[in-house]
């Protein structure tokens, strides 16, 4: 009967030693509800350029020179449908181009940021005396008129893509506060190639260096109808060559075009 009660007496003891230790683990959360920046979040304050922020820089780890940008179309659609003859008509054509800081998660940064003046100092290694980028975010346009052929029964309109200079990496945010022990955070980690930098190429007379097109499309087709029922000036198209049998792409060398 003693060993008995003198068991009960230890299971007891064993019992409240425990207790307090739970109640610490438990209490260790709550003592560092803040931890190291997420890369999305990193992103998020590099795009706002906070205040938490000492710099945010992009560092550049690949590059490809003469990136073909979006296929946009550039004048207006000129009809020269139900007509067994070719026709001669003038096309207002305008483009312009400007650099892009093209982020994840749908973010953008901002001319004055501290990223902005990052990509424009980094700009210099991609500038030769071959290839002119634009470094800032000023705009270049594209601006003429011109007289071209429109093919019997088709529609006709100017496609435009620029040339520029895709430099990817990645982001290195310096904030003023540690965080989690550490001030240097990375989005979306370092040595990644998914944030992009957009230079444009722009030649020696200061048009905007790309691939300009007269597209031709045979009325009543389906690429036809789908032109003549979009709403939107500026829709993205097919490449050079790359819309199908019913259109017909003829490239007009960029030495025909005026300077700005």
């Amino acid at each position: 009967m003693t060993r008995a009660r003198s068991h009960r007496s230890k299971k007891k003891r064993i019992t409240l030693a425990l207790a307090p230790v739970a109640a610490v683990a438990v209490a260790v959360p709550l003592m560092n509800p803040a931890g190291a920046a997420t890369p999305s979040e990193v992103t998020a304050d590099c795009s706002a350029d906070s205040d938490k922020l000492e710099n945010c820089e992009f560092v550049d780890v690949q590059f490809k020179r003469d990136n073909l940008g979006p296929n946009q179309r550039v004048s207006a659609v000129t009809d020269n449908c139900g007509s067994t003859a070719t026709a001669s008509k003038t096309f207002a054509v305008s483009a312009s181009v400007t650099r892009t800081i093209q982020l994840e998660d749908g973010f953008s940064a901002e001319s004055g940021t501290k990223l902005a003046h990052s990509v424009f100092e980094i700009g210099v290694k991609f500038s030769t005396s071959e290839i002119n980028i634009t470094r800032d975010d000023k705009t270049t346009t594209l601006a003429f008129s011109r007289t071209d052929t429109v093919q019997a029964d088709s529609i006709a309109f100017f496609m435009w893509s620029a040339k520029r200079t895709d430099v990817s990496g990645f982001l290195r945010a310096t904030y003023k506060e540690a965080q989690d022990g550490q001030k240097v955070f990375f989005a979306p980690s370092e040595g990644a190639t998914s944030m992009h930098v957009f230079y444009p190429q722009v030649l020696k007379n200061g048009t905007p260096d790309g691939r300009l097109w007269l597209r031709n499309v045979k009325c009543g087709t389906p690429e036809a109808a789908g032109l003549q029922n979009s709403t939107r000036a500026l829709r993205s198209e097919p490449g050079f060559g790359q819309a199908g049998e019913n259109v017909t792409d003829v490239e007009i060398p960029l030495s025909e075009v005026p300077a700005p």
